[in-house]
């Protein structure tokens, strides 16, 4: 994202909705894919990857526009894309990582039409919130402000450390999963996983002895 959207104002996530929260599209709400009665499997195949894929690719919009409300018409939106590229989508090395690309463009260009930048700050710290206060812990208070300060500079991480962090630790997807979504292999996503982890754990203060062994 560029200085210019940098500076305009953040999202704030709306106080009743948890990442965990979010449910998949209605299969009503999703697009068709390719206009070709002749193949059927075509449609099969796109069904069976908005199943695999559809509650985390929701949870990663809400995360970046900070409302279930636009999460939900990003994602309808990259949906009927990818469904008229379908055929295209299928030719490509990784369709994951195709179909990646898609969502990513889509949600950056919500948030330059609605001149704001990326809410993950905001969304992320909420959910650390929400945690802490259903488990009523104390330890949890205690490290409030750390972990608020940790999405904090996940947020200033460069983009594929970023992607990778937000993919593995906030919505949950195996470095296998994500290295086919970034179309590198599962080496690069550790050592992006890892460089990230350094510039995080120089960002808060933490010793490196402690976050190798985290």
């Amino acid at each position: 994202m560029s200085a210019d959207r940098d500076r305009l104002r953040p999202a704030c996530a709306p106080a009743h909705v948890h990442t965990a929260e979010l449910a998949p599209l209605p299969r009503g709400s999703l697009p068709d894919v390719a206009q070709d009665p002749f193949d059927r499997q075509l449609s099969i195949t796109f069904e069976a990857f908005l199943a695999t894929h559809a509650r985390k690719w929701l949870t990663y919009a809400y995360l970046h526009t900070g409302s279930e409300a636009a999460a939900r018409e990003v994602t309808r939106a990259a949906y009927g894309r990818l469904g008229r590229l379908w055929p295209h989508a299928l030719r490509q090395a990784s369709v994951e990582a195709y179909a990646w690309s898609v969502l990513k463009e889509r949600v950056v260009e919500w948030l330059y039409d609605h001149q704001q930048p990326t809410a993950l700050t905001e969304t992320a710290a909420f959910a650390v919130v929400t945690h802490a206060l259903l488990r009523e812990c104390q330890q949890q208070f205690a490290m409030l402000e750390s972990q608020l300060g940790l999405y904090a500079a996940i947020a200033r991480l460069p983009e594929r450390q970023c992607d990778v962090i937000v993919l593995r630790h906030v919505i949950g997807y195996s470095d296998a999963q994500i290295g086919s979504l970034l179309g590198v292999d599962e080496v690069t996503v550790r050592s992006y996983a890892s460089r990230g982890k350094r510039k995080l754990a120089a960002a808060l203060g933490i010793d490196q002895g402690y976050s190798r062994g985290n």
